[in-house]
């Protein structure tokens, strides 16, 4: 088996799918051999030089998915639709693409993988299950955008985190409220604490409560029915109209003292809810800054826009996009030991990929496969027929019986 990791070419995109240590790794315990794309791990701090010391070979892009079995990318061309083409006019038939596809939002990929017979695996859709957290690109990824995050407001910010006493006065710490107590609003909790700041959170999720204490948070209660707000896998289930209009009525009243307002909602495959109205940010204090981790996917701000910082009624709105991509090295560490750890349960004993559909994680997050989109929810998505299983062979009629 031949893997490549060709040089990502999304702009913007600094990391890489593994690091040498991952390759180190998977060689000696894998019969396989690993071709890197000549600077392919620069922008992320990794040389050339380390990857052929762990036992890579160095090879063109042209080279990397002429002759690898199976292509290991960040950003295969199902996320990264500004030039993502061009990689998938180069894959063959019977080859694997791994990595992130965006597949609920871009679900016809999957069925340009399989027209192409490809087999593609999202790593999004890698299960919430003790026995995959080691997998979880996404929890990996929101740990490094909820740290990132707080270094974006307090750089913007017209005052410091900290409280300080000094001869000149006290200056008082900032406020600051993180919306959404996933693993990137956690981090971002912990971050600003970190800092000096005054930290409050608030999440639908009534479980999220202790794990905002538990990072030095303050729990922001609202007067809201949350029975039915958490969703499968930990996440927050999409919530009605009347909900989130509720919701926004109260939280006004929360925000508009605050220095700092970080919004972290996102729903797996869907717009992210308006947490933050336009009316609320006119509420909000003069030089107080938003940073909106959900701007790629509409924003939890009714006035962020995706890629950009603008500035509304006297309050910054921060609206990054990929910022994981912003913390390369240890980005691409974290990516690189989730993609490691997937390949240590794919790989076989010959060192070929081997795909089990009875384990969840296989069946969970391959998107093609045989020229067909096997995973039932995008075929739900693409309004494909639910695929037949096939029926259990009839038992013998004898069997179990003693011949007379």
């Amino acid at each position: 088996m031949i893997i490549g990791v060709p040089k990502e070419i999304r702009p913007g995109e600094e990391r890489v799918a593994l690091t040498p240590a991952n390759i180190a790794a998977l060689l000696k315990k894998h019969d396989i051999q690993i071709l890197v794309e000549t600077g392919a791990g620069v922008a992320a701090g990794f040389t050339d030089g380390q990857y052929e010391a762990a036992g890579a070979k160095l090879a063109d892009r042209d080279q990397i998915f002429s002759s690898a079995q199976a292509i290991l990318q960040v950003q295969t061309p199902g996320s990264n639709t500004t030039n993502g083409q061009d990689d998938l006019d180069k894959m063959k038939s019977g080859q694997f693409l791994i990595g992130m596809t965006d597949p609920l939002a871009n679900p016809g990929f999957a069925q340009q993988l399989a027209q192409s017979n490809v087999t593609g695996i999202a790593l999004e859709l890698v299960p919430r299950i003790t026995r995959a957290q080691a997998m979880d690109v996404l929890s990996s990824m929101a740990m490094i955008a909820g740290y990132k995050c707080v270094l974006l407001a307090a750089t913007t910010a017209n005052r410091m985190f900290p409280m300080n006493m000094t001869a000149a006065g006290t200056l008082n710490a900032s406020r600051v409220f993180v919306m959404g107590a996933g693993v990137a609003g956690l981090q971002a909790c912990a971050t600003a604490k970190r800092l000096g700041a005054v930290v409050e959170a608030y999440d639908v999720r009534p479980a999220a409560r202790e794990q905002i204490l538990s990072v030095g948070a303050k729990p922001v209660e609202l007067d809201l029915d949350t029975g039915e707000a958490e969703g499968s896998g930990g996440y927050a289930k999409a919530q009605g109209e009347d909900f989130l209009k509720r919701q926004r009525e109260l939280m006004t009243d929360v925000i508009k003292d605050m220095d700092v307002v970080i919004t972290t909602a996102a729903v797996p495959g869907a717009k992210s809810p308006i947490l933050v109205t336009a009316d609320m940010v006119k509420a909000m204090k003069q030089g107080s800054v938003i940073v909106d981790l959900a701007a790629e996917r509409g924003g939890n701000c009714e006035l962020t826009q995706s890629g950009k910082t603008v500035i509304e009624h006297g309050v910054t709105i921060i609206g990054p996009e990929n910022v994981p991509s912003s913390v390369p090295h240890h980005a691409s560490q974290m990516f690189g030991k989730n993609m490691e750890n997937l390949l240590n349960l794919l790989l076989d004993d010959q060192g070929e990929l081997a795909l089990d559909f009875e384990d969840q994680i296989v069946a969970d997050t391959v998107i093609s496969h045989n020229g067909d989109v096997p995973h039932t929810r995008l075929r739900e998505l693409l309004g494909l027929p639910a695929l037949e299983k096939p029926e259990p062979e009839a038992a013998d009629a004898d069997n179990g019986k003693e011949e007379k």
